[in-house]
């Protein structure tokens, strides 16, 4: 990966020089745009505030919300000191924290006053415009998925340039490569707060980023089309997939971290209004064109998870006046997660239910709703405020959880785990729920990076709790889930018929209702299967035959079929029937 190193020093000369009116912005300033902004947007110079950066030069990838990191990264200021205090407390028992701020001992003295531990803190002393720094700090890369660490930045959409270039005070402090979107073509403008990867070159965003980069835009960079967009997200950060929905009608800011939260790979917690209320349709319309458009990495449809978003205690929602209330603003720390709260009544069953969907994670919430300290007034939340940087040597585990198993059977557990230095040994942990200590099985390689283990499941009806180590050949271990063992998977176990185990394990069909081919996850179903597809009056339109079915099972509908069709799997397990609409 070529890399340039950027000096601070002839930046803020340049800054200094071409908006000296920077000074005259105030601290605290909310996450839109000022009126003094919005007259100073014109006259800004958005572009050529920094040294040329080319992309990377081989392949990169970007950083999962979820995967481990080094540093968390905020800014400070007094105006939500308390807040950034519970943040910086949380974030110590976890990681290195960075804290950009002029007054080092000031900030030193309130922590410490606090019963703050500083053993892990660190300052940047830089200025800095705004406490915003999701949308101004860069997002981690790796090239090669597990090697050289580096930053990718964007141009900031907002005219403050000490927060624009703080990416490169980052990367100077810890001394790993950026590369900015700023050369020709690949002028950039994005925000962090509207960017949400998965590890695995999926990434979400609202058609926010269309328009900024669009004719005519107010930042005066080149004019790009979705395509050329798409191609500067995979040369600076590997990005292949990059899914963008409808931006909402009352969420002024635009940005998807308001509403939703990838938890994993396959699994996305979004925030639900009452029936058409506030930014409900249209968040529930983005929804159905993720799931009928796309799947996860695993090639299944996207599990969601929906999470009330509260109102205003007199019960205003963004379409009546009340703030854009949300607890999918949260961000990840290694084994803690960061909650935005509001008043207890609304935040104890939604901090229940995350921490059920978060098996072993600290649970930690945060309120941003008090007369005191009134965050969520400026539009904007916990992930808002934070962001983190990647360790330097991430062992990487990918494994899609297996959900559920018959008894007396055979299930195989699959993996693909990366390290630079290569991996020594995998193991799978396992119990019986209700036992106390974990059992293991020696995971083998199967080829490159793909492990494998075989687990028998006793004839009992006992569900099994499991979760996967890594040792890498230079001696680094991590287990997936990140918190295990007090979070793990769990499969469950039942005593079915063969046919029903079948019939659960050959998954919905989808996207349904669909315009074009179909698909199905096998799982674990083994074995020659005929596959046959009827219509409503049970004449048999196509047939053919899997050798073995585990996996995914893609079918090409033909244009002239209409309607309900009817798919059906025979095999040793008996028959199995899906229903589809071919629209």
């Amino acid at each position: 990966m070529k890399h340039i190193t950027l000096k601070l020093s002839v930046i803020i000369l340049l800054i200094i020089n071409s908006f000296s009116s920077s000074a005259q912005l105030p601290d605290a300033l909310p996450k839109g745009l000022t009126e003094l902004e919005r007259e100073l947007i014109p006259q800004f110079q958005f572009t050529g505030n920094r040294l040329m950066s080319d992309p990377p030069t081989g392949p990169v990838r970007a950083a999962a919300e979820w995967e481990e990191v080094e540093y968390l990264v905020v800014r400070w200021t007094d105006a939500y000191k308390n807040i950034l205090r519970q943040i910086v407390e949380a974030g110590v028992a976890e990681c290195k924290v960075i804290i950009t701020t002029q007054n080092e001992s000031s900030v030193t003295s309130y922590l410490t006053s606090q019963g703050v531990s500083m053993s892990n803190v660190e300052f940047l002393n830089a200025g800095s415009n705004s406490i915003w720094i999701r949308d101004y700090a860069g997002n981690t890369i790796y090239s090669d998925d597990v090697g050289e660490r580096a930053y990718a930045d964007w141009i900031y959409n907002r005219p403050r340039p000490l927060d624009n270039i703080m990416p490169t005070a980052h990367a100077n402090m810890i001394g790993m490569p950026i590369y900015v979107t700023d050369t020709g073509t690949n002028d950039l403008v994005n925000t962090g707060g509207n960017y949400m990867s998965d590890g695995l070159g999926n990434a979400f965003a609202s058609k926010l980023i269309l328009d900024e980069n669009a004719s005519n835009n107010p930042y005066g960079v080149s004019a790009k089309t979705e395509e050329e967009i798409d191609g500067i997200m995979f040369e600076y950060m590997g990005i292949n997939n990059y899914i963008k929905m409808e931006t909402l009608p009352y969420d002024e800011i635009h940005h998807i971290d308001m509403h939703m939260k990838l938890l994993d790979e396959e699994t996305i917690l979004v925030s639900r209004y009452p029936d058409g209320v506030a930014d409900g349709p249209q968040i529930e319309e983005n929804i159905e064109y993720v799931l009928s458009n796309f799947q996860s990495p695993f090639g299944t449809p996207y599990e969601i998870k929906w999470i009330d978003a509260p109102p205003s205690t007199s019960g205003s929602y963004p379409d009546t006046g009340g703030y854009y209330r949300t607890f999918s603003n949260a961000v990840f720390i290694n084994k803690t997660i960061l909650v935005p709260t509001y008043r207890p009544e609304v935040d104890e069953p939604a901090l229940a239910y995350i921490q059920e969907l978060l098996p072993g994670y600290n649970v930690v919430g945060i309120d941003v709703d008090n007369s005191n300290e009134n965050l969520i007034a400026s539009l904007g939340a916990i992930h808002c405020i934070t962001h983190t940087i990647g360790v330097d040597d991430p062992l990487w585990i990918i494994h899609q959880p297996l959900d559920d198993a018959n008894a007396n059977s055979t299930v195989t557990l699959n993996a693909m785990i990366k390290h630079i230095s290569g991996v020594n040994t995998a193991t799978v942990f396992w119990r019986e729920e209700g036992a106390t200590d974990f059992n293991q099985t020696s995971m083998s390689l199967v080829s490159d990076s793909d492990w494998s283990a075989d687990l028998s499941i006793s004839s009992s009806s006992t569900n099994i709790e499991y979760y996967i180590s890594a040792e890498s050949i230079s001696g680094k271990t991590l287990t997936r889930p990140i918190v295990a063992p007090n979070g793990f998977w769990t499969i469950l176990v039942e005593n079915l018929s063969n046919e029903e185990w079948a019939f659960n394990n050959i998954s919905a069909p989808y996207p349904n209702p669909t315009r074009g081919n179909i698909s199905f996850n096998l799982n674990q179903i083994e074995g020659k299967i005929n596959v046959s597809i009827f219509n409503v009056l049970g004449q048999k339109l196509n047939t053919t035959t899997l050798v073995s079915g585990n996996g995914i099972l893609t079918l090409e509908l033909n244009n002239e079929w209409e309607g309900a069709l009817f798919v059906t799997f025979e095999g040793e397990f008996g028959k199995v029937t899906k229903k589809i609409i071919k629209l």
